[in-house]
Formats: structure tokens, C-alpha cells, sequence
């Protein structure tokens, strides 16, 4: 029997819904949770329980289907969409969009933006079954309406800890939180809260998280161009406009990748490449507490999310971080030589590395470290002077050299 057909249907509110109760008692087989079980006994009391099967472990539901498809039409219980961070998509891939039937009901990400009472075409959608919170809190932060699916691991106290950690303390003031619990069956329960709160409370699974940023304070910065005076920064200590936009010219950013700033002192490169470059895992490497401060606050004032902050000494820290594709050193506290060749052995094929030298030490010796670890080198000298009008005051900035190293393109050949 090749004419089969797979019925997807979702549950919503603990029932299923009754235009298809006859359907799925006609089917040869229906894949459900075991949480679904006592629902099964209750609408269709006469369905033989041989016929019911486990939906998990995935891949064995998966052959159960294959086996019987010959047989007959076959019935897959999910919660909510079942195209919405659901089984139909997995099932569609599996057996062809030809051969299922979506019979979709009502999410419990629906369900809590309707107790909540806020619109949620505009929400951001986040699934967190199975990933790691950590590597999605770039996009989690990058929204001011944003809902999560959490898991066991990624709770609500989890996911409000690791933001804790993330952001400035000088901005948890903005965020309010929101979970709902059992959404639409006995024991729902929805809680609001501020981070600090959620992160000191257990909840219930399943839950659904809402996290709301206040940013009606948005200033209109622009895509690209920030000024001196708009970074946070102190004593003068920041890598001025036009050298920033040399340096970052100069390395040439992927749209995706890893880029190490090495040295980043207040952020500033970070945060540029980092708001140019949004699918870019910006490291930013940094010893000093005060400049970390700085870093932090600029990462949350700019919604620079995709920067994560490393304290320590390179290139001790530069271990611990993944190859990177880009790399920006621009204080190295005398440890050039090392850092070089610690960030060379790691460079990916293809990779790039621009030096910032202010000190004729650093000028001198930074092309030769490159040229030693095989990278092709260039040398770029920028002298800066600032001029006001209509007074004319000059303001000369120091010469600062840009050494750039390309690591070469391996080609394997088959």
C-alpha cells in the first residue's frame, strides 16, 4: 500500500481535537509520548494499546513507521505545531512532504503570549531542546521580545543566571521575564519576574520563558562610524576612528567565523566587527578590570551580543578559544613574540591577522614574527591629523603602522 499517509497532529490544552478522534481511530498505528498515554485511554478508550508506540527514542519510532507505512495510514501525537520546533519537519524529510497531513493545534508559545496579553508577532522564536543556552545567548540578547522552549538543562533559572553573567549590572534593570508552566492542563502556573528573581526559583517542566528588553531609551547609532565619544572608555585609551577603521578594513571580516581581538582595551574593535559582522563569535581578550568593565558596558550599550568577553593574559587564555579566522592584536604587554606564535599555530587556513603598532618596538618586530610563521605580510603606515573649522585647530594623532598577515589557502587536491 504505497498511498499511505502520516497524520501529524497537535495537542493543545491536554485534549485532542475532537474532528479527529474518528480519524485517528483508523489508523493502523499511532506514535505518541508516553505523557499522552492517559489522554489516548481517554478519547479512544477502544484503540488497541499493541498499537500504541513510543514516540522516543526518535530513531526507533522512526523504523516502527517504515515497517508498518505498507499497512495502513499512520497517526504522530505532538504538542502544539507540529512545524513549529516540532517532529513534522524530521518527519517530512524522512518519508516526503507528499505523505504527510499537518493537523496543527495551538503552541504553548501561543498560549503564554495570550495569558500575558501581548502581541507576539513581533517576538523572536528560540528553541533551546538539546542545545547549549551559552552559544545562543548572542541571539537570545539580540531581541527586545524574545520566547524560549527550554528543556531540563536550559531552564528558566539557567537561562536567567547565564544572561546574569552575560550583561553589564547596570543593565538587568531592563529585562523582565516571564514562565509558563503546564501551559493549558492542571497545575499551569505563570510567573513574572525580574532576572535576579527567576534566577533563585525552580520551576516546573514543561515551561515556556518570555524575556522582554526595555529599550526605550534606543539611540539611533550608526551601522558603522561610532565615535571616540560614544564608546565608553577612560585616560584616552581606545583605538581612535580612523585607525579603527583601517584596522578593520584591513581584516577583511567574514559574514560567519571566529575573530580574537587581542589586547581589545575598552572594546571598541570588538564591537564594531561585531555589530558590521553579526554571525561573527567575537573574542575579546582583555587583563586589565577597569578596560573589562568598559568592554561590557559598550557590548550591552551597542547590542553587541556576539562578543564574548575573556579575561586574563594572552596568550595564556588563547588556548581556550576555538581557531579563529580573524585576529586583531592591538596590546600585546610585551609579549608579542609569544602571542604570534600562539595565535599562528591556530590561525585557520585562509586566515588573517592585523597588528596594531604604536610602539617602534612592536613596528619592528611584528612583520618579521609573521614572515617567520609563513604568513604573507604588509605594512601600512597611517598618519592622522584632525582639523576644526572654522577655527582650524590642528590636532595631530602619532603615527600608527598596521602589519597584516595572510595565512595561505590550503588547496587539497583530489
Amino acid at each position: 500500500m504505497n498511498d499511505f499517509k502520516i497524520h501529524i497532529v497537535g495537542i493543545a490544552e491536554g485534549t485532542i481535537d475532537p474532528r479527529r478522534v474518528a480519524m485517528l481511530a483508523d489508523c493502523r498505528l499511532i506514535v505518541a509520548a508516553a505523557s499522552m498515554e492517559s489522554l489516548l485511554r481517554q478519547q479512544l478508550p477502544d484503540y488497541p494499546r499493541s498499537q500504541i508506540v513510543a514516540l522516543t527514542p526518535l530513531s526507533a519510532a522512526l523504523q516502527t513507521i517504515a515497517a508498518h507505512a505498507d499497512q495502513g495510514n499512520i497517526a504522530v501525537l505532538a504538542s502544539g505545531d507540529p512545524l513549529f520546533f516540532g517532529i513534522g519537519e524530521v518527519l517530512g524529510r524522512q518519508f516526503g512532504s507528499d505523505k504527510i497531513i499537518v493537523h496543527p493545534a495551538v503552541s504553548a508559545m501561543q498560549l503564554l503570549f495570550s495569558r500575558l496579553k501581548i502581541p507576539w508577532h513581533d517576538a523572536r522564536f528560540i528553541s533551546l531542546h538539546g542545545r547549549k543556552a551559552g552559544l545562543q545567548m548572542a541571539e537570545i540578547l539580540a531581541h527586545p521580545k524574545v520566547c524560549l522552549l527550554t528543556d531540563g538543562e536550559n531552564n528558566p533559572a539557567f537561562i536567567a543566571a547565564a544572561i546574569l553573567r552575560h550583561i553589564s549590572p547596570r543593565r538587568r534593570p531592563c529585562f523582565s521575564l516571564f514562565v509558563g508552566e503546564h501551559l493549558g492542563v492542571a497545575g499551569e502556573r505563570i510567573s513574572a519576574g525580574s532576572l535576579e528573581e527567576i534566577a533563585d526559583r525552580q520551576f516546573a517542566q514543561p515551561n515556556t520563558v518570555v524575556i522582554l528588553q526595555d529599550w526605550t531609551e534606543e539611540t539611533g547609532y550608526p551601522v558603522f562610524g561610532l565615535g571616540e565619544q560614544e564608546i565608553e572608555h577612560s585616560r584616552g585609551l581606545i583605538t581612535k576612528n580612523e585607525i579603527r577603521a583601517a584596522a578593520i578594513h584591513a581584516l577583511r571580516l567574514p559574514a560567519h567565523g571566529i575573530f580574537w581581538d587581542i589586547g581589545a582595551g575598552s572594546g571598541s574593535v570588538s564591537i564594531e566587527s561585531g555589530r558590521l559582522a553579526k554571525g561573527l563569535r567575537v573574542f575579546a581578550v582583555e587583563k586589565n578590570g577597569e578596560q573589562l568593565e568598559h568592554i561590557a558596558w559598550n557590548r550591552g550599550r551597542f547590542r553587541a551580543w556576539n562578543i564574548e568577553i575573556v579575561p586574563g593574559e594572552a596568550p595564556t587564555v588563547l588556548e581556550e578559544l576555538p581557531p579563529p579566522d580573524r585576529v586583531f592584536i592591538g596590546g600585546n604587554g610585551g609579549r608579542l613574540a609569544d602571542i604570534v606564535a600562539s595565535t599562528c599555530r591556530s590561525l585557520r587556513d585562509g586566515g588573517r591577522i592585523v597588528i596594531s603598532a604604536v610602539l617602534g618596538t612592536t613596528r619592528d618586530a611584528a612583520p618579521g614574527l609573521l614572515y617567520s610563521q609563513g604568513l604573507a605580510v604588509e605594512i601600512t603606515t597611517l598618519s592622522v591629523e584632525r582639523q576644526t573649522f572654522p577655527d582650524r585647530q590642528i590636532a595631530g594623532l602619532n603615527p600608527i603602522s598596521l602589519i597584516v598577515g595572510q595565512k595561505k589557502l590550503m588547496w587539497i587536491r583530489k
